[in-house]
């Protein structure tokens, strides 16, 4: 540790992870020589395999290849942002801002004020504000609108998403008490009407992202609901899940607009930034001015406050969807309007590539997903390559230990890439990774 050149690596790299390679790179030389004639290691090899060692480590965060088809994947961070907001999270990153600076005062400002405009006009709310992510939106909702009082939501929406997010539990720690009505499968706005008392604060509206009811169900029109709550003197407040603005995409055709919620009159929407919106992680929070002021007052909504990076994704993602020509720069815009017919064209000239390279790849049909808990719809029809192999299992975990690591779907015969989700700037890295992998010539 006191060589001149094990100082600099741990200049570089720190004297804690140094140590970690030093030790590990001496436990090598030991392996090697187990069992045969002593031999010296010299000073130079020795610093020189830990060097290797600290170059080798790779970050913990990583950008990994998404070959499974699923286009807003929870386990590898969701949505890409589009390079355009990439770059201003980057510029903003790098250097101070006017986050919390009135420019036309040189006093301090509020970062909430800096998206409102752009929201409204584009949901026709009244007022909005953003905070770190969906589940804050409506945890903090509740607790500024509903502290100690009771709020009206269908059994078959008191549910549960990915990461045990639990509408019962997020309500019960805001402070408000749920009044469950209906039955799991039918939900009528007499229901709601007669759950009502003076302790009732308001309905709450639940997207159900995970899952569909299809058959004997019921669920009242939000337009309904809103009148119900409106001649009983209580809010509507509606977590509409993934965030969609228009246009839709074919694939979340079915899903409700925030435009379309905010004409229908619910008093209060709480939306996702990073589903099918396409941005960065947030929570979207659009609705009457007086709601939205006291969300903006209470406690917790400097716990859960975005911060400028976000911001900063979120706005030029919006711009993308006010200018239609930018739309194709939104990669989940971009891969959920994908055709199966141009899925098919990119994987022929994926496999044409692979099979020169001495791999035995070809082209089959697949079946990709929206994902993220944003709709439970009809799988996405796609195309994309099957690699044969007889270990399918260890051929995944091999892809996985790339770099980039590729995420691939096993099958019976081989492993399959979807070519949905693979951004056009990784098919190199792609094709090298499948050619090392299976033999080929990278």
């Amino acid at each position: 540790m006191e060589l001149p050149a094990i100082v600099a690596l741990a200049d570089q790299h720190g004297r804690k992870a140094t140590l970690a390679a030093v030790r590990a790179a001496v436990e090598r030389i030991r392996a090697r020589g187990a069992g045969a004639p002593a031999r010296e290691t010299s000073v130079e090899s020795l610093v020189q395999e830990i060097g290797s060692i600290l170059a080798g480590t790779p970050r913990r965060l990583r950008r990994v290849v998404n070959g499974t088809g699923v286009v807003i994947h929870t386990n590898l961070g969701r949505a890409p942002v589009a390079a355009i907001a990439a770059s201003r999270a980057v510029e903003l990153a790098a250097s101070y801002s006017n986050l919390e600076l009135d420019l036309a005062t040189g006093r301090r400002g509020d970062r909430q004020s800096l998206l409102v405009d752009l929201l409204c006009r584009m949901t026709g709310a009244e007022a909005a504000m953003v905070v770190n992510n969906g589940a804050a939106a409506v945890l903090l909702g509740l607790a500024a609108l509903c502290p100690r009082r009771e709020v009206v939501v269908s059994r078959g929406e008191a549910i549960e998403i990915g990461g045990g997010f639990r509408i019962p539990e997020i309500l019960r720690l805001s402070g408000a008490r749920l009044v469950e009505v209906g039955t799991t499968n039918r939900t009528r706005v007499s229901d709601y009407l007669e759950a009502c008392s003076d302790r009732t604060a308001a309905f709450l509206r639940v997207h159900q992202s995970n899952f569909r009811m299809e058959g004997f169900v019921q669920r009242p029109a939000v337009a309904e609901l809103a009148r119900a709550a409106h001649e009983r003197g209580v809010l509507l407040l509606e977590d509409v899940g993934s965030g969609l603005v228009p246009p839709p995409t074919p694939a979340g055709a079915a899903e409700d607009r925030l435009s379309a919620s905010s004409a229908a009159g619910v008093d209060l929407i709480f939306s996702s930034g990073d589903k099918l919106l396409g941005a960065s992680q947030a929570g979207l929070v659009m609705g009457r001015g007086p709601l939205v002021e006291k969300m903006r007052r209470h406690p917790l909504a400097r716990a859960l406050r975005p911060d400028k990076l976000q911001l900063a994704v979120l706005e030029e993602t919006l711009l993308c969807y006010e200018a239609p020509g930018r739309l194709a720069e939104i990669p989940v815009w971009r891969m959920l309007n994908s055709s199966p017919g141009e899925l098919r064209a990119r994987a022929e000239r994926w496999a044409l590539t692979l099979t020169a390279r001495g791999v035995d790849a070809e082209v089959v049909p697949l079946e990709g997903a929206v994902g993220g808990g944003t709709t439970p719809g009809p799988a996405l029809p796609s195309h994309g390559v099957l690699i044969t192999t007889a270990q399918p299992g260890a051929a995944r975990r091999l892809l996985l230990r790339g770099d980039p690591p590729v995420l691939c779907l096993e099958r019976a015969t081989g492993v399959a890439v979807d070519a949905r989700c693979v951004l056009p700037e990784e098919e190199g890295v792609l094709l090298s990774a499948l050619s090392a992998a299976f033999g080929g010539a990278a």
